[in-house]
Order: C-alpha cells, then structure tokens, then sequence
C-alpha cells in the first residue's frame, strides 16, 4: 500500500488563507545534525495530535493527550473500516463535516476542516510505535510511497488537512514546533540521508 505522510495534520486557517510552505533544501546536513532533525520529526509524528489517526489495521482512531485524561480507542466505538474513512460503519464526515474553515468550536466539538477527515493509510502506522520503528518506516520507499525527502516535505504541504495539526482551535494542544519548521526538518533530515537512531 503507499504511504500517504498524512499526520493527522489539518488546516489553520492562516495556511488556508493563502499562506504557503516553503520547500528549500539545505545544501549540507551533517549525520548528526541530520539526526536531531529526526529527533523533532519523531515529536511530531508521536504527538497525539498526529498519532490518533495513525493507527493500524484495526482501524480505530484513538483519544490520547492531555485533554483526554487518558489513552483510549474514539468513543461511541468508531471504527474507520477498511477505506480509513468509515465508509462501512459510520463515516468520519459524518461528524467531522466538511468545512471551508477550521474548528475553533471547543474540544468536545469535532473538528471540522475543509477536506474529508479519514485515517492515514495502515502503512502508515504511528500509533505507539518508537522512533526506531517510525524512523525506518519514513525512510523505505516501500512504506512511504516512494518518496524522497523532496516528496515528503511536498506532501507536507499538499492539502488543509495536513495543515491543521499546528492549529486545531478549540483549545486544543498544536504539534510541536511549526508546520514550516516540520518540513524543514524533513528537508534536513533527507539530506542527511535519513539517519536513524540504530544506524
């Protein structure tokens, strides 16, 4: 299956707005610089903020964080079947409705962004998963649909839904960093040539 870098990241309404990514690459990265950009693309990717919707094959979006007390599969039994968007059961836009803004209603409220909300691809499992194992997994062409780090940051940018992670409203906890610092993380770790912590 190809990996989709979906981080469960959606849209802030200032990238929304016409604001875009810049993808530049540095022209050298040393290893060990190259590793501590994967240092904080783990915190990112790990987050719950990006993690809930990176699950695996059984197909449960999970509630983790600060503001769920404590880890557990979404409530109200949700399961995203087998297309990640609910199509067999109930589908995640049924209340993560499509929208032209982001959600900045409380964090009880489901989010709504202005694309279709659904699970990242099994491929791209995160959920509990360490940085060894996420790390690998970013970088094999075979998990990560065949993208180069040039890709990677690309897709970063490539729709809302991406975007929201970094500013979901509602009181919610953003991803570490920024949007525009993740992709130059990536850009940077990419140059580096993926370095992983067991290399």
């Amino acid at each position: 299956m190809r990996y989709a870098f979906v981080l469960m990241f959606f849209a802030s309404t200032a990238l929304a707005a016409g604001e875009t990514v810049e993808i530049t690459p540095p022209t050298a990265v040393s290893p060990q610089d190259g590793l501590a950009a994967w240092s904080r693309i783990y915190e990112v990717t790990s987050h719950p903020r990006c993690a809930n919707c990176h699950v695996g094959a059984d197909n449960r979006p999970m509630w983790s964080g600060p503001s769920y007390g404590r880890t557990r599969p979404h409530g109200m039994n949700i399961n995203a079947g087998e297309s990640r968007i609910g199509a067999e059961y109930v589908p995640c836009s049924t209340c993560h409705a499509l929208r032209e803004t982001g959600a900045n209603d409380a964090h009880h409220m489901a989010p709504q962004v202005a694309m279709n909300w659904q699970l990242a691809p099994v491929d791209a499992e995160w959920f509990g998963k360490s940085s060894v194992e996420i790390c690998q997994q970013l970088r094999d062409p075979e998990h990560n649909g065949g993208r180069d780090h040039l890709a990677l940051a690309r897709h970063l940018d490539h729709d809302l839904i991406l975007h929201w992670a970094w500013a979901p409203g509602g009181g919610r906890e953003p991803a570490p960093y920024g949007l525009q610092d993740h992709v130059n993380d990536v850009l940077a770790w990419g140059v580096a040539g993926f370095p992983c912590p067991d290399d």
